[in-house]
């Protein structure tokens, strides 16, 4: 769900605050093995696993060898250090993951796919669902690997920024607002059903429109934190954002 409004300025593009993202505190950790780099590039890890599940299932590998390669991959990132090769001028963390995948695949699939899962160390967590229940209701059956890892990528991304504004509504006592409310975060949907939402939740058409703006707001705001996260420099959330809508919209 891509944000309604998405260009709208929220003012987080400040040097102070964009030196706490997560790609942002591996590139700036002068040594390899700080706990606080290691943790952010885990989690980065974590996070964007099934668009590179995606990818390697794309390229024609069954679902026991991708989850296998998959995972072996992420084992080898982590405990190798690869990121030590990153620099801050290769950019986004989206384009560094991907290139050190596709190397991966080049060089190690076999021996990868022979080792067990995650070559023997602990493997990061899959989501509660199966990755290959996941990658079947991946849209876009036809799209190369390299466009298929795009746009579940910018799938991870809009569903990450839309859980943190569903936790921040119901932490509030909103939870039933959030979920009248969320469908009008698309850009397809439009504001002739305000009058039903308001009927709804007991509120009157104007308070609705101003709550749906509030709304979009928030999550533009959390979409712009959740792409800090992946690129090496705050001027470069406009163009990402643009890049991910336009692959969610294609």
């Amino acid at each position: 769900m891509t944000p309604a409004g998405g260009q709208e300025s929220t003012g987080h593009s400040g040097a102070h605050w964009f030196a706490t993202t997560h790609w942002s505190v591996v590139l700036s950790a002068g040594d390899p093995s700080s706990p606080e780099a290691a943790g952010a590039l885990e989690k980065l890890c974590r996070t964007y696993w099934l668009p590179l599940y995606t990818y390697v299932r794309r390229n024609g590998h069954s679902p026991e060898d991708a989850q296998d390669l998959t995972q072996a991959f992420f084992a080898n990132f982590l405990e190798k250090n690869s990121v030590g090769r990153a620099r801050r001028e290769r950019g986004r963390f989206r384009s560094f993951l991907l290139t050190s995948l596709q190397n991966f695949l080049a060089h190690e699939w076999e021996k990868a796919r022979t080792a067990k899962r995650g070559g023997g160390v602990s493997p990061l967590a899959w989501d509660e669902l199966s990755p290959e229940i996941l990658y079947q209701l991946e849209p876009g059956p036809d799209l190369p690997p390299d466009k298929a890892f795009a746009r579940r990528w910018a799938m991870t991304l809009f569903q990450q920024a839309l859980a943190r504004v569903n936790e921040e509504f119901t932490q509030a006592g909103k939870a039933e607002i959030f979920n009248e409310l969320k469908a009008f975060l698309s850009e397809t949907t439009d504001e002739s059903g305000y009058a039903t939402a308001a009927a709804r939740l007991a509120m009157a058409p104007g308070a609705v429109a101003v709550a749906v703006h509030r709304l979009r707001k928030r999550y533009g705001e959390f979409v712009r934190e959740e792409i800090a996260n992946t690129v090496t420099r705050p001027e470069e959330i406009e163009d990402e954002m643009r890049y991910l809508i336009e692959l969610m919209s294609a």
